[in-house]
């Protein structure tokens, strides 16, 4: 891609940005269509890479199959490993199972236990982020690499910046989160302050499907089930 673009003139990136616009509202479009007739949903974000017959992968499963009980559907990224895991307890649970797929050079492909009306593929992460953002009413963030890392700050920066109405941050697994976590509250926090105590409040970390539902629940029963913009 860099050489394709080392080689173009400016007029022939311009005209090309030109008509990308079109393809972005294309995608913007479409997304808001499908997802808007829903219903309230929670995201399931995770790593790619994880097996079957890893622990997390049958914890994200279980996850996905408590939140459809209790009356949310379920969105993941639409990909194999904790994505695959989150819409496998969905479909098997009976519930809303939504998968936003994206075009990748590796790892990346369809799950099948998405619904057929809820696969939606997208070229761009930024489109694809909107709409997890918009029609999440929470985020179960399992262990991942740096695309999970990056929906999760993205979703703190949103809230912390009141772009978008607060939801539960709910990371699934101490084993994994707590270095983080620590790291986040002795070095962001208190040795340079460069966050505030209450940019926290709404992160918790857990180990299993009932204190997924327990925050979730306890949240809504103060705060409206709705798009968050």
């Amino acid at each position: 891609m860099r050489e394709e673009q080392h080689h173009k003139r400016w007029n022939e990136i311009k005209t090309n940005d030109s008509w990308a616009i079109f393809k972005i509202m294309g995608e913007f479009v479409n997304g808001y269509e499908k997802l808007s007739k829903i219903g309230p949903c929670v995201s399931i974000f995770g790593s790619a890479r994880t097996k079957p017959d890893d622990k997390y992968y049958k914890l994200a499963e279980d996850v996905a199959a408590k939140i459809v009980d209790h009356g949310y559907g379920v969105i993941t990224g639409g990909g194999p490993g904790i994505m695959e895991a989150g819409n496998k307890g969905a479909h098997i649970a009976g519930g809303t199972s939504v998968g936003l797929n994206i075009e990748l050079p590796f790892e990346q492909h369809d799950n099948p236990y998405i619904d057929s009306d809820k696969s939606l593929d997208f070229d761009y992460f930024f489109v694809r982020k909107v709409m997890f953002v918009k029609y999440s009413q929470g985020f179960v963030v399992m262990p991942g690499g740096f695309g999970t890392l990056d929906e999760l700050f993205e979703a703190i920066t949103l809230i912390q910046t009141n772009k978008i109405e607060k939801f539960p941050i709910i990371l699934v697994g101490t084993e994994f989160w707590d270095g983080l976590m620590d790291w986040v509250k002795a070095t962001l926090l208190k040795q340079f302050n460069n966050i505030s105590a209450k940019d926290l409040d709404l992160i918790h970390v857990v180990d299993t499907p009932d204190e997924v539902i327990s925050i979730l629940d306890s949240f809504y029963k103060e705060y409206e089930l709705s798009p968050n913009f």
